[in-house]
């Protein structure tokens, strides 16, 4: 599954800070910023109910007595007083949901059919809805940022708003999925959310009108003094290419200094962070560590692409940045390649593989944890900044980006 010289494109991580972080609603899904996947597996399945797969005894492998699961599944089919309403594929898909719960890992996700689409969907970059990534905190279902000129940011919604009820409705025993199911619309229709901000007294309702989301994987600005400004918004399979026409476009230009902005980016696949990082470090260098159950850690490494092994580095990170994110930064900054600054970021350090079903279906389930080359975790916790620079509220009112201006004079002194 993993190798000692580098990721694979078979292996799919999503480093989305998904469930954590899942802006496909939203827009699309985290993120990207949650997941981590290692590979996609296919495995049969089917719709027609069958007894339990115990021995006659009525335990199961594990030991468990599975005959209360099917006496309880007769007696909602033999007496439940709406017949219309049982329907074997609902009960079934709601069994495993309940199972996959129980876990308590927002991470470890079982999707139907139609969620596996609007999941596959949200992996291509473009979708309708509001534009945000959530996730579920504290058992509330929060923002951890709206994207970059969406509807959201737009509406003034700003990370860790807590959505308290969409249409009226709350959502604290609503599932992610849901959510984001009901978040998403068809462009030009409207949502009502009722949000909570941990600096206002009382709730308020936002309505926003849904839009097409178009997520530019990197975009480019090239600052004074010879200064490229690189902002990375997700790790998905267009953003190795796009990052590195950015880099050509740098190496003819012999530039100074670059910073590689990853606030507000909840992660993707993790192949593309190694990607990525091939062009800031020696080859062969690790990138990050992944530690699978019962098997030996597994490091993977930069794949000799390095074409910016020298410019000065500042990378901006937030509480926004996640998983993809955080291996990048924390890769950059255990082997001293630039500074870090910004905030403390996420804290998303596992590793999550995608099955798929026959008939649609997907099982999303945590397989690993993932360390930076130093062997530290971040999983909870975030990753610390070499620099700690934090945006006040009157840089929001001024439209005053101070992360960012922070980091070009940190260039700047560098040259003097």
């Amino acid at each position: 599954m993993y190798n000692e010289i580098g990721p694979q494109k078979s292996y799919k991580f999503y480093l989305f800070v998904v469930v954590a972080v899942i802006s496909f609603a939203i827009g699309w899904e985290s993120s990207r910023l949650g997941f981590l996947t290692t590979k996609v597996v296919k495995i049969d399945s089917g719709t027609t109910v069958t007894k339990d797969p115990s021995d006659e005894s009525g335990q199961s492998k594990s030991g468990v007595d599975m005959g209360l699961f099917w006496k309880i599944w007769e007696e909602i089919a033999n007496k439940y007083v709406d017949e219309s309403v049982l329907k074997d594929e609902n009960m079934v898909y709601g069994a495993i949901k309940g199972m996959v719960n129980a876990l308590s890992d927002p991470y470890t996700v079982f999707m139907t059919p139609e969620e596996s689409v609007q999941f596959n969907e949200s992996l291509e970059g473009t979708l309708e809805g509001i534009g945000a990534e959530l996730t579920v905190k504290d058992k509330k279902l929060t923002i951890v940022s709206p994207l970059r000129k969406s509807p959201a940011e737009k509406a003034g919604l700003l990370s860790g708003d807590v959505i308290y009820k969409i249409e009226g409705v709350p959502t604290e025993t609503m599932s992610l999925i849901e959510a984001i199911t009901k978040i998403r619309g068809k462009k030009g229709t409207t949502v009502t959310l009722t949000i909570i901000r941990s600096k206002l007294e009382k709730p308020f309702d936002v309505t926003i009108l849904r839009d097409s989301i178009n997520i530019e994987s990197v975009t480019q600005e090239k600052l004074k003094n010879g200064i490229v400004y690189l902002s990375v918004n997700q790790f998905n399979d267009k953003t190795d290419s796009e990052f590195s026409k950015y880099i050509s476009d740098l190496i003819m230009n012999e530039p100074k200094g670059l910073i590689i902005d990853l606030r507000y980016n909840g992660g993707g696949y993790l192949d593309i962070a190694v990607e990525l990082l091939s062009y800031l470090l020696p080859k062969d260098t690790p990138a990050v560590i992944i530690k699978e159950r019962g098997k030996a850690d597994s490091i993977l490494k930069t794949n000799g692409n390095a074409k910016l092994l020298n410019v000065p580095l500042v990378v901006i990170v937030n509480d926004s940045s996640a998983s993809a994110s955080e291996i990048m930064a924390g890769a950059v900054q255990d082997h001293k390649r630039g500074v870090v600054m910004g905030t403390k970021t996420f804290g998303k350090g596992s590793v999550q593989e995608v099955e798929r079903f026959s008939d649609g279906s997907s099982l999303r389930v945590t397989i690993a944890k993932w360390f930076t080359p130093d062997n530290k975790s971040i999983n909870k916790v975030g990753l610390t900044p070499d620099i700690f620079v934090e945006i006040q509220d009157e840089d929001i009112k001024n439209t005053y980006d101070r992360q960012k201006e922070e980091a070009i004079k940190y260039l700047e002194n560098l040259k003097k």
